[in-house]
C-alpha cells in the first residue's frame, strides 16, 4: 500500500531516477552526457539541469567537456535548444552556487551558536 508523502511528484521523480540508475549499464560519464543532451533537445528547463549538478561533478564532467557535448548535438538539436540550454544551465549553475552559501552560512551559523553555548 502506498504511504503519503509530503511531496508525492519528487518522490515518484527520485523513485523513477533509482530505478533507472540501477537497470542503466552505462558508465557515470556517458550516463551524464545522455542525460543532459537529452535535456537539451527537450528545451528542458533550469530545475532540471539543477538536479543533474551534483551528479555531473561527481562524475568528472568539467565545463569544457559540457561545451564539448553542446557542440557535438549543436547540429542534431539547432541553435536555439543550445543556446536555451547554455541559458538554463548557467541559472541552474546560479541556483547550485546560492544553496550550497546558504548551506555554508548555516552550518557557519550552528557552529558558531555551538561555541558560544560551550
Amino acid at each position: 500500500m502506498a504511504t503519503a508523502s509530503d511531496a508525492p511528484v519528487l518522490d515518484t521523480l527520485a523513485a523513477m531516477t533509482v530505478d533507472s540508475l540501477e537497470r542503466c549499464g552505462l558508465d557515470d560519464e556517458t550516463l551524464i552526457i545522455t542525460r543532459l543532451a537529452a535535456l537539451v533537445a527537450m528545451d528542458a528547463p533550469a530545475v532540471s539541469y539543477l538536479a543533474h549538478i551534483d551528479p555531473a561533478i561527481k562524475a568528472g564532467m568539467t565545463v569544457e567537456r559540457l561545451q564539448d557535448v553542446l557542440v557535438a548535438i549543436a547540429p542534431v538539436v539547432g541553435t536555439a535548444r543550445v543556446m536555451s540550454a547554455a541559458g538554463h544551465l548557467a541559472e541552474a549553475f546560479g541556483f547550485a552556487i546560492a544553496l550550497a552559501e546558504n548551506e555554508a552560512e548555516a552550518i557557519a551559523r550552528a557552529e558558531k551558536q555551538s561555541r558560544d553555548k560551550s
